[in-house]
């Protein structure tokens, strides 16, 4: 692994142990419906093996659990992975494994494999996506949700020159910065409901209905990692397609990111 890949997994790790709380609409199986649909269903996880790459506090690993999982093996390379181990305590169908996901296991037959605003932090991701596809049982599914580049141009252009300051920024400065951010997004947000604004759909469907402190943590989100890519539609589907997976349908998430799901081949 590169030392930017290392760097941005540090980095998540001590984001992760210092924001470590899920509520809300931020952590509900709402949002988790809204991230997989209309290419899946909570009720397609229930009673299922089921992989989570890039697990940090635990959020997805329990929406996977409202969702009726049968067993969930979430993993997780950084330091958060102490956690994750504290906020999924209360179930007893979740193992921990404090790995990168290109190490995830190929012999645990598993139905599906999820991954949510993971991928798009990892450099060199088609490791991690062959071993997602490798984890499966045959005719098992992966869906992973990423970054998109349509959609996102006047984000991008403010967005990225910032990011180039503020990974390297201490992180008390990054908080109190991105706590800064948080009323102008939402008076923009609040905007996009009156105005033909860039990213409306986003701001009313999803930045409207996160509590204040899950807004600055979505600011933050954004300005903390060494690494983040956008990508295009074909690009993403290419992702899949390198790691092997077949029948592969991508939909456009409120018009800023990306939804797969992919088959493994037989």
């Amino acid at each position: 692994m590169g030392s930017t890949g290392q760097q941005t997994i540090d980095d998540f790790g001590a984001q992760w142990t210092r924001m470590r709380e899920n509520e809300g609409y931020y952590a509900s199986n709402e949002l988790f419906a809204d991230l997989i649909e209309p290419l899946a269903s909570p009720a397609d996880f229930v009673g299922k093996r089921v992989a989570d790459i890039g697990s940090g506090t635990g959020r997805i690993v329990n929406m996977l659990a409202q969702a009726g999982a049968a067993s969930i093996l979430a993993v997780e390379p950084s330091a958060a992975a102490d956690v994750l181990r504290e906020n999924t305590q209360q179930l007893e169908n979740v193992e921990i494994l404090q790995v990168p996901g290109d190490q995830l296991p190929a012999d645990r037959e598993l139905d599906w494999v999820v991954s949510f605003g993971v991928i798009h932090h990892i450099p060199e991701p088609d490791p991690v996506m062959r071993a997602m596809h490798d984890g499966l049982k045959p005719g098992g599914k992966a869906l992973i949700w990423l970054y998109g580049h349509e959609g996102n141009g006047l984000y991008l252009g403010l967005a990225k020159p910032l990011r180039a300051l503020t990974c390297r920024m201490p992180d008390p400065l990054l908080v109190g910065l991105s706590w800064g951010l948080t009323p102008p997004l939402s008076i923009y947000a609040r905007a996009s409901k009156y105005l033909p604004l860039p990213m409306k759909d986003y701001m009313q469907d999803h930045i409207l209905r996160l509590a204040v402190d899950a807004r600055m943590l979505t600011i933050y989100d954004q300005l903390n990692p060494r690494y983040a890519k956008y990508y295009r539609r074909q690009e993403a589907l290419d992702l899949m397609a390198r790691a092997g997976f077949r029948d592969v349908r991508i939909h456009h998430r409120h018009g800023y990111s990306w939804t797969l799901v992919g088959t493994r081949s037989e």
